[in-house]
């Protein structure tokens, strides 16, 4: 059996494509990628692909692509990252001696270096509507981001997550086994969040790697424009969370 797969999902064609599968593809033991668009992808030798004949939601394809691989430890990450060559080893190195955590994550950082946000609080319902609506041109985002996104702390050593961004995840396949994957009900945006806390309710830990770095090119869309295709899926899969988990109506 392999010891670390990896799992790329393109929605669509990114100039970054081809560095992210060149970079992981010498520190994996298996790489897919699943093309959702299903027009040709030119992958590393060794690497599969999997085509759609339709697309489908990003939690059904990384859902997809990681029941095509074997390894116990499974990396689910966007085309628009680039791993350091030491990124999967670090993290492998960290989550094998922690048989209870289920999710890793490395420090991300923009292209230019500087560093990047992604470990973070789950959601509360006025947090979330402040973020995400026009409410945030009226009242004082400082204090609603700094909690969500724990800007105040940038850790240096490895450290417990509520949950982490979804653009590069080291998943435990046993985890993934135990609570069935990604809930393919979430289209984009949201099943990273609820992966990780049906993960927390189930026992399992989540932990931010800052020793492992991974470049991440984040469009972040849904933070430029108001009112979008990408707006909406986002408030259907926060209504979806609530729904699945409605004890966060009354976390503040």
């Amino acid at each position: 059996m392999s010891s670390v797969s990896a799992v790329v999902v393109v929605h669509e064609r990114l100039p970054e494509l081809e560095r992210c599968l060149d970079a992981l593809a010498p520190q994996v033991d298996e790489l897919v990628v699943v093309d959702n668009l299903g027009r040709g992808v030119e992958v590393p030798a060794g690497a599969r692909v999997i085509e759609n004949e339709r697309p489908v939601g990003y939690a059904a394809n990384a859902n997809l692509g990681a029941a095509a691989t074997t390894a116990p430890f499974v990396i689910v990450c966007n085309p628009d990252t680039i791993a350091e060559p030491d990124a999967v080893a670090t993290l492998l190195e960290f989550v094998a001696r922690r048989p209870r955590c289920g999710i890793a994550a490395p420090e991300l950082r923009y292209p230019d270096g500087t560093w990047q946000p992604t470990r973070r609080r789950f959601p509360t319902v006025v947090g979330t509507l402040v973020r995400r609506s026009p409410l945030r041109r009226l009242l004082p985002m400082d204090r609603f981001h700094r909690r969500h996104y724990l800007l105040d702390e940038r850790p240096t050593d490895s450290v417990e997550a509520d949950w982490l961004l979804g653009a590069f995840l080291m998943l435990r396949r046993e985890m993934l086994d135990e609570l069935g994957g990604f809930d393919e009900g979430f289209r984009l945006y949201g099943e990273d969040i609820d992966l990780a806390y049906r993960a927390a309710k189930a026992g399992w830990e989540r932990w931010y790697v800052p020793a492992a770095h991974v470049t991440h090119d984040y469009a972040a869309a849904i933070d430029r424009v108001f009112f979008s295709l990408r707006t909406l899926w986002h408030l259907r899969s926060m209504a979806r969370f609530v729904r699945k988990h409605p004890e966060r109506l009354r976390a503040l």
